[in-house]
């Protein structure tokens, strides 16, 4: 189990930046070189655990994940006053966790131990960068109702990601949320998108920002990717904010309104470990528009790209470490003359 000294962050309830919702997990890492077969699944294969049998691991990692400690220590490491609100189980592995919060320098106060149900815990096989996860859901699902509550919650912003069916909190958390006086950035899950699509379609027009992937933003719209165009068209119907639409390796697009940008990725310099690229994006993205003051309606192409370069430099560097978080950019690191520069194209959006 991973050990950190417990530094208590000490912040004040009225003086956040950023308050993360979402998912906490206890993580293994394990190296494998395990055989592979074909298999019906995005890559096209599949690794083999053979029954009864034992395998060897090249190595091991332990360090937590979900998604609210990814989007959570990025918020902190460039130096945003962060909280988190996420549940752990009473034990070991939730204690860690929370121990990760201290280390890091996050508010834990709005976070909880959970009795009787034991941490989210994830092994995940590494397989040469990519990984198959085996995960338990555990605590990290148990958010509810009373976790919400805007006189607790003053912050600029409010990061949502919500797990399992916590999700039906979208609605009461907007409404929370503009009592706070906060801007709501939303990334939402696969299962957020499968299970509560009509729910969330209607609740976007109180997001300002909208961190998804193409596949998801394909499923929202009802529109394929290989239209990208109408996907955006529809998508600024829809939310009133600003939409970042990541594509892996070939990088992002966003529009915020006026403008459509388009980035490809910096060429990491050894690619180690996928795990949390996306988390990584999407929280750097929302700490360059924190940084730059941003606000829906006031757009500069000169924040929204930076914001754009803090997000892909943030989900660079985290491919380069094993961990969901581990590579995540201090703010002093952002400003290596690697992370300088990105090519951003910017096109008038066409109404």
């Amino acid at each position: 189990m991973e050990k950190y000294s417990r530094l208590p962050a000490i912040i004040s309830l009225y003086m956040r930046d950023v308050i993360v919702i979402g998912s906490a997990t206890s993580d293994v890492f394990l190296k494998t070189s395990l055989p592979k077969i074909e298999w019906d699944c995005p890559f096209g294969k599949a690794v083999v655990l053979p029954l009864g049998e034992k395998m060897s691991a090249e190595g091991i990692v332990f360090t937590s994940g979900g998604n609210a400690m990814n989007a959570s220590v990025t918020f902190r490491r460039q130096k945003l006053k962060t909280a988190a609100v996420m549940r752990v189980g009473s034990d070991e592995a939730g204690r860690s966790v929370m121990a990760r919060l201290d280390h890091e320098g996050i508010d834990r106060k709005l976070s909880r131990f959970i009795p009787d149900i034991p941490t989210s815990y994830s092994a995940i096989f590494l397989e040469d960068g990519e990984r198959s996860i085996v995960n338990f859901k555990g605590a990290g699902e148990i958010i509810d109702s009373s976790a919400i509550d805007s006189k607790k919650m003053k912050a600029k912003w409010w990061y949502v990601s919500l797990p399992g069916k916590s999700y039906i909190l979208l609605p009461k958390i907007i409404r929370e949320a503009n009592k706070a006086g906060a801007r709501i950035a939303l990334n939402p899950t696969g299962y957020h998108i499968k299970k509560g699509k009509d729910s969330l379609i209607k609740s976007l027009k109180g997001i300002d920002a909208l961190i998804v992937n193409e596949s998801e933003a394909a499923e929202i719209t009802g529109i394929p990717w290989s239209d990208s165009k109408a996907v955006f068209k529809k998508l600024d119907i829809l939310v009133d904010g600003i939409a970042a639409v990541t594509s892996g390796s070939a990088g992002c697009s966003v529009s915020d309104g006026f403008n459509i940008y388009k980035a490809g990725i910096f060429k990491e310099r050894k690619f180690i470990d996928r795990t949390g690229a996306g988390d990584a994006f999407g929280s750097g993205f929302i700490a360059g528009l924190i940084k730059k003051g941003w606000a829906p309606g006031e757009s500069s192409p000169e924040d929204i790209s930076y914001a754009i370069r803090l997000g892909s430099a943030n989900a660079s560097s985290v491919v380069e470490q094993i961990g969901a978080s581990e590579g995540a950019l201090r703010d002093w690191e952002f400003n290596d003359l690697r992370f300088r520069k990105l090519d951003i194209n910017i096109s008038k959006l066409k109404k």
